[in-house]
């Protein structure tokens, strides 16, 4: 990313200023090279596709992969299968935000430009004989669109995602539940609270780098448990602080003065994007408060329009997360391969669906006809 002009690279991925998701600007792709996040011995290898006519016209975040670690978008059964055929599914192409599950914009810059973009990126696939190429958390306008184009597979998955329906403030999101949901997230906070500890949301010149140094223990901890080694290194949380902290909600516990949880956040134009959370201090329901019911009382006293907690967790669902479907699509290069991956994803989106429609209905919020 160092090689591209981030005024290039920005004028394609939020040409409207404030950026829709802050993951596809050149500051935080550039953050995740800088850091080592991301190149060499990582297993993303950056390798941004830019087309020009002239200027810059279009863009693709670009990434060989040599492992299907940090995507989020599950594919490590169809390696395994191709494996057993004889076949090599590594290396292979990866359009994305490293480490990041979070839907935007894939293809950047002008819509028109897409099937060049997509044919191009196609074409390097082919000729370096690499299995597939995938496009991974893209809009479901970029999905529909190219589905089927030259052999796109569309597959959908789903997260929780809270959206704001005119909330005033926390207690008119309350009155929108069930009252037994209710009842349950009330109890939660008071939980929470009976800790004792004190809760700061803390953006732009509030962040401090010695609130990086706390976080990174809590990132440290919460990475041994869930996947083993964390993907990002502790440069990247310097990188943040030098050039994103504007973009950035830390929502930290302190109990005193030393920071023992919290919850980083990323802040789009529209959404707060939660992503990592971590303790060195355990305390009952506090993961919720930090992760959850402080991100929907910000985003209400922000007027933003939605929260996305990242990927996976149907305990979300009782605190008021609806399932919503996620878009990829997918360039499968050997045909009876693509075949067979065809079959399964028509089969995994009948399951989807119906997930989908089953936790919807038990939701926690309040139908008007039956509620006391």
């Amino acid at each position: 990313m160092s090689e591209i002009s981030a005024q290039d690279w920005d004028a394609l991925a939020c040409p409207e200023g404030r950026a829709i998701d802050p993951f596809t600007t050149h500051r935080f792709l550039a953050a995740l090279d800088a850091s080592g996040s991301t190149g060499k011995g990582s297993g993303w290898q950056t390798r941004p596709l830019v087309l020009r006519d002239g200027a810059a016209v279009a863009a693709l975040p670009l990434y060989v992969k040599s492992h299907s670690q940090g995507e989020y978008i599950f594919d490590h059964g169809w390696a395994q299968a191709l494996e057993r055929a004889g076949g090599s599914y590594y290396p292979k192409l990866q359009v994305a935000v490293p480490f990041t599950p979070a839907t935007g914009r894939r293809f950047l810059g002008d819509p028109k430009w897409r099937e060049t973009l997509l044919e191009t990126a196609i074409s390097i696939a082919d000729q370096n004989g690499l299995s597939s190429l995938h496009f991974t958390f893209c809009t479901e306008e970029e999905a529909e669109a190219l589905a089927g184009k030259h052999g796109l597979l569309h597959r959908i998955t789903q997260q929780f995602h809270w959206e704001n329906n005119g909330y005033a403030d926390f207690d008119g999101f309350l009155a929108a539940l069930s009252s037994r949901k209710r009842k349950m997230i009330r109890k939660e906070r008071e939980t929470a609270r009976a800790s004792g500890l004190t809760i700061r949301n803390l953006t732009g010149a509030q962040i401090e780098p010695q609130h990086w140094d706390a976080f990174w223990q809590f990132y440290q901890d919460t990475g041994a448990r869930k996947w083993g080694t964390p993907y990002l290194t502790r440069s990247f949380f310097d990188e943040l602080q030098r050039t994103m902290r504007d973009d950035v909600l830390l929502v930290l516990a302190f109990d005193g003065e030393t920071p023992v949880a919290g919850a980083l956040n990323f802040i789009g134009r529209e959404t707060l994007f939660g992503r990592y959370w971590g303790c060195t201090q355990e305390h009952p329901c506090l993961h919720f408060e930090l992760c959850y019911y402080q991100a929907i009382e910000w985003a209400i006293a922000n007027g933003l329009a939605r929260v996305e907690a990242g990927a996976q967790g149907e305990h979300k669902l009782a605190r008021g997360y609806l399932p919503t479907p996620v878009h990829s699509l997918h360039y499968i290069a050997d045909p009876s391969f693509r075949d067979a991956v065809a079959r399964y994803l028509a089969e995994e989106r009948r399951a989807v669906d119906e997930e989908i429609e089953v936790l919807t209905a038990y939701g926690p919020f309040r139908r008007v006809e039956t509620e006391d």
